[in-house]
Order: structure tokens, then C-alpha cells, then sequence
């Protein structure tokens, strides 16, 4: 039997005004965080709703689980923008064409932006699609340095420091300079390149990532698996 959590993020089984009211629910929230980033109030998700904060929280208890479904469209995109990249033919233009393009959609997005730099995943769904875009984001920088295009000591957490230099770009030059993020990731690809002089300092280890993937996520209020969530 599915968990109460799993069916309110599915919206499975839902009477006809239920299902309205979720779907209203998710179309406000996807527009709230997308302007405001994942720890956007939700009274004022409930409000764009048009519905009572009640009603919100029996769809969606905690703000995990909000965030799960207004993201799982969008997260699957991103698995499949990864994967089709993993397919080009050359591997410097699939790595690079990957990066670019997961860097333009947080620079349009804060949600996305926000959520990218986040371990949070608990629905299926949502969890095979984060699954799915690791393991294409693992094959293009496999392929790209055995082909040569991208220096041998980048490993996948340089990919997160970089997420974490656009979110930052983005988010300070949104207004003033939306266009600043182009320049910082053509000069992170720059640095990928073989034959840059100088080792490079120790890279962050996949369990120091993943720490600050989580620790980024509580403060945006959302809570690992198995704790309350914060409204």
C-alpha cells in the first residue's frame, strides 16, 4: 500500500474538486518558487491558490513534499537534457551543451536553481529521475576525458561547486545583469579544459557534497526523509 505521503504527491485517487484544488495548489507554488526560491512562505502559495492553508497542508504536509511535486516535470527535463547530451557525438560539445544548458534553466528559475543544489528526494518518481540525470552527468564526464576535451583530475563535485557559483551569480545579477551567468560558465568550461597549468586544490568528497547538499536544504526548510517538515 502506498504512504499517505506518496498518494498526496501523486494526487492518485482524489475526488474530482480535491484534485482541482491540488492542481491549483501546484500551478502557484511552481510560480512562487520559481520567483522567490523553495523557501517561499506557503500561505502565499495557499493564497495564489485560492485556498485555505488547511487545505494545503492535507494535499501537502510538508514543504518537502510540495516541492517533489511541483519539481518532478521539471526534474525529469533535467534527467533528459543529460541523458540526450550523453548521446552527442562529440563529447566535449554533449558536456558543455549539458552545463550550458542546466545553467541557463537556473538562471530563469530560483525553484529549479534552489533545488539542483538540494538532496531531497523521496517519491519514486522524483527519485529515479535525480537517478537517471547523475548517471548521464557520470557518462559525459567519463566520455569528455577519455576523449581528451576535459582535464583528467575534474571529478562530479566540481559540477556541483560550479551549480553552486551560478546559483550565486544568478541570484545576486538577476535584475542588474541577467545576462552575467553566460560569462561565468564560459569561463568555468574554460577551466576544464586539458592542459591548464597547476594542480588544482583537493575537490570537496561525495560525502562532503552530499552534506551540504542537505544542510543547504534545511535551510531552505526542507527536512530529510523521516523528520517533520518545516511550513
Amino acid at each position: 500500500m502506498a504512504s499517505t505521503e506518496s498518494t498526496q504527491v501523486s494526487g492518485r485517487g482524489l475526488r474530482a474538486d480535491a484534485l482541482r484544488n491540488r492542481q491549483r495548489i501546484l500551478e502557484a507554488a511552481r510560480q512562487i518558487f520559481e520567483e522567490r526560491g523553495l523557501d517561499a512562505p506557503l500561505d502565499e502559495v495557499a493564497e495564489r491558490a485560492s485556498v485555505g492553508a488547511g487545505t494545503l497542508y492535507r494535499h501537502f504536509p510538508t514543504r518537502r513534499a510540495l516541492v517533489e511535486a511541483a519539481f518532478e516535470k521539471e526534474l525529469v527535463k533535467v534527467a533528459a537534457i543529460a541523458e540526450g547530451a550523453a548521446q552527442c557525438e562529440d563529447p566535449w560539445v554533449g558536456f558543455s551543451t549539458y552545463f550550458e544548458r542546466l545553467c541557463a534553466a537556473m538562471a530563469t528559475d530560483r525553484g529549479l536553481s534552489d533545488l539542483l543544489l538540494l538532496e531531497i528526494p523521496n517519491s519514486e518518481e522524483v527519485t529515479g529521475a535525480c537517478r537517471r540525470q547523475a548517471r548521464a552527468q557520470a557518462e559525459l564526464l567519463r566520455r569528455a576525458q577519455e576523449a581528451g576535451a576535459v582535464r583528467d583530475d575534474l571529478v562530479p563535485e566540481d559540477i556541483f561547486l560550479f551549480l553552486v557559483a551560478n546559483a550565486a551569480v544568478t541570484q545576486m545579477t538577476r535584475l542588474a545583469a541577467p545576462h552575467a551567468w553566460r560569462r561565468l560558465v564560459a569561463l568555468l568550461l574554460e577551466a576544464c579544459r586539458p592542459g591548464r597549468t597547476g594542480p588544482l586544490p583537493a575537490a570537496p568528497t561525495p560525502l562532503q557534497a552530499a552534506r551540504a547538499k542537505r544542510e543547504h536544504a534545511e535551510s531552505k526548510g526542507l527536512k530529510s526523509a523521516g523528520q517533520d517538515g518545516n511550513r
